[in-house]
């Protein structure tokens, strides 16, 4: 993956990004999203947002080595800081971090959000506490989609501001739109999520010390799930 060729799973958080976008890319690490959009002319202009001094530098050396600098502002701040006011930002991307780590950026930088914005989301993991914050705060989710890459299941999920909206627990688990479109990708992940229940069902059994009754319970109730979806 380089400036050029981005890696399947950031092409297809890419395809998610509106034509005309002014993106604000949170976690950029080296700045490969919005340099391949902007060479691409997707979008109009970027913000890459760093935490760490490393990524931070090898995003200013991406945007540098493309002649981007006018067009893609890189900055070293934590989470949505990065966006300024002025930026007039219409697409957040959050790739390749937890559920729950993206969430919580979220939730500590509301103050930064007009209210506007698309959010393209990738978690590694924690879908469930994620589409929760979403759902809390107003946001529909209009696409979702399931990959799997280097041995490795990842989501992308895609909210809008829309006010209002409900999801069943089993939606805000398995997602609401991957409830109904159940792709191939979608079923093999479920399939090898449920081995790993069953097995952590079996651990529990076997374990020296009990398990909490809450966790033992909820693990089953979440392997009965998986186990009706794919009757």
């Amino acid at each position: 993956m380089n400036q050029q060729t981005l890696s399947m799973r950031l092409e297809r958080v890419a395809a998610q990004v509106p034509a005309g976008a002014r993106l604000a890319d949170i976690g950029s690490d080296h700045g490969y999203l919005p340099v391949a959009l902007l060479r691409r002319g997707v979008i109009d202009a970027a913000v890459a947002g760093e935490v760490a001094p490393t990524p931070f530098h090898a995003a200013l050396r991406s945007v540098r080595d493309s002649g981007l600098e006018q067009r893609i502002s890189v900055r070293l701040a934590n989470g949505l800081a990065a966006i300024e006011p002025a930026d007039g930002i219409t697409a957040i991307s959050l790739c390749g971090m937890g559920g729950e780590t993206i969430r919580d950026i979220l939730d500590r930088g509301q103050a930064r959000l007009s209210g506007q914005e698309r959010l393209i989301l990738q978690p590694n993991g924690g879908e469930q506490p994620l589409r929760q914050w979403l759902m809390d705060h107003g946001y529909r989710i209009v696409a979702e989609e399931v990959l799997h890459e280097n041995r490795f299941d990842y989501e992308i999920i895609v909210a809008e501001p829309t006010g209002p909206v409900s999801y069943s627990a089993e939606e805000l688990y398995f997602g609401p739109l991957q409830l109904q479109a159940r792709s191939p990708a979608f079923l093999l992940k479920w399939q090898r999520r449920l081995r790993q229940k069953h097995k952590t069902l079996a651990q529990f059994d076997r374990a020296r010390q009990a398990v909490p009754e809450a966790t033992r319970q909820e693990v089953a109730r979440q392997a009965r799930w998986i186990a009706e979806l794919l009757a």
